[in-house]
């Protein structure tokens, strides 16, 4: 019988980086199915668990906090303490080498940042970020298995579809915007798509998170204006499983380009990805279920964010996309 492997993987960044890093998690318990998977990540993206059986156990690291070294230490001493047969990082910062070389773990893979991960890394794995961000991943455990998962896998019931039914989610992290990363349309644009697909006679249901409560608003109160009727489920949806559902029964799911895309694409739902400054080629597989909705803008410098620059430019032309333009994608 296999002896069991105790395998520590290492992944910050937001829910959606953790839904790409799934795939890559799958192939290692495919590889080795008595093994245990401990997952360190941002606390703000634990609820990735709910989605999955393949993740055993959490170390919740606050990276992005105040005390970012005093995290990084409490994670040496937690490795340490775990008695780990491998560790796993997809960072691509060059001291991620030190890190795992400090946390004593015998078998340690991550990227190829130079000499230092050449020499203190098991095997420092080529970074190529001109791929689909699961494919990226996966390649982290491609030295320990020929098992390839190409796209994330997630535990949801089976959902019966409701009949002509498209499900909006127009949200995105508040974060993100804080940061100024501004990457979809506005709420009257997205009330307006709500508008066009009632009118063609479809069933519109409206969902979407904590961080979405503006925007909701402004779409509920131009529907309401309207006289037209919805399904609200905003509010209903209390974490991301019960979004995972939701999203199974839709025929067709419309989104910005955030987490809720990456469950869509895991689940198989047709989707429509709002996409503006980020690069759909990386962001979601290639695909007849995910369609990205892109606006006809010729610039010259798009993809741009985290391409070309950390923030939005002030213009936001690759955001300029209608309603109708929105509706014209689709397949109705």
């Amino acid at each position: 019988m296999e002896k069991m492997k105790n395998i520590l993987a290492i992944n910050f960044g937001g829910i959606g980086d953790e839904i790409f890093f799934l795939p890559a998690l799958i192939s290692l318990k495919k590889e080795f199915p008595n093994s245990k998977i401990t997952l360190a990540l941002e606390p703000r993206s634990k609820s990735v668990k709910d989605l999955t059986d393949i993740i055993d156990d959490l170390f919740l690291i606050d990276v992005k906090g105040k005390n970012k070294y005093t995290e990084l230490v409490k994670l040496i001493f937690k490795a340490r303490a775990g008695k780990f047969d491998i560790v796993i990082s997809s960072g691509g910062n060059k001291f991620i080498s030190i890190l795992l070389w400090l946390t004593g773990i015998k078998e340690r893979y991550g990227y190829n940042t130079g000499a230092l991960s050449e020499r203190l890394l098991t095997k420092a794995v080529p970074l190529n970020k001109n791929q689909y961000a699961c494919a990226m991943y996966h390649d982290l455990v491609s030295p320990l298995t020929n098992n390839k998962t190409i796209l994330p896998e997630i535990n949801v019931k089976s959902q019966a579809k409701l009949p002509n039914s498209v499900l909006i989610h127009p949200g995105v992290s508040k974060i993100s915007v804080q940061k100024g990363c501004i990457k979809t349309i506005p709420p009257k644009t997205w009330a307006e798509t709500a508008e066009l697909l009632i009118q063609k006679g479809k069933k519109l249901m409206l969902a979407g998170g904590p961080d979405d409560s503006e925007c909701i608003e402004i779409i509920r109160n131009y529907l309401s204006q309207k006289g037209l009727s919805f399904e609200d489920y905003y509010g209903k949806t209390r974490n991301l499983k019960d979004l995972a559902e939701l999203i199974a029964k839709a025929e067709q799911f419309i989104c910005s380009d955030s987490a809720p895309l990456h469950i869509a694409v895991a689940l198989k739902t047709k989707t429509y990805v709002i996409f503006g400054p980020t690069d759909d080629k990386k962001l979601i597989p290639q695909s007849e279920l995910v369609v990205p909705v892109k606006a006809d803008d010729k610039c010259p410098l798009k993809p741009c964010l985290w391409e070309r620059r950390l923030t939005t430019c002030d213009k936001l032309d690759c955001l300029k996309i209608t309603a109708q333009d929105v509706v014209n994608n689709m397949s109705l």
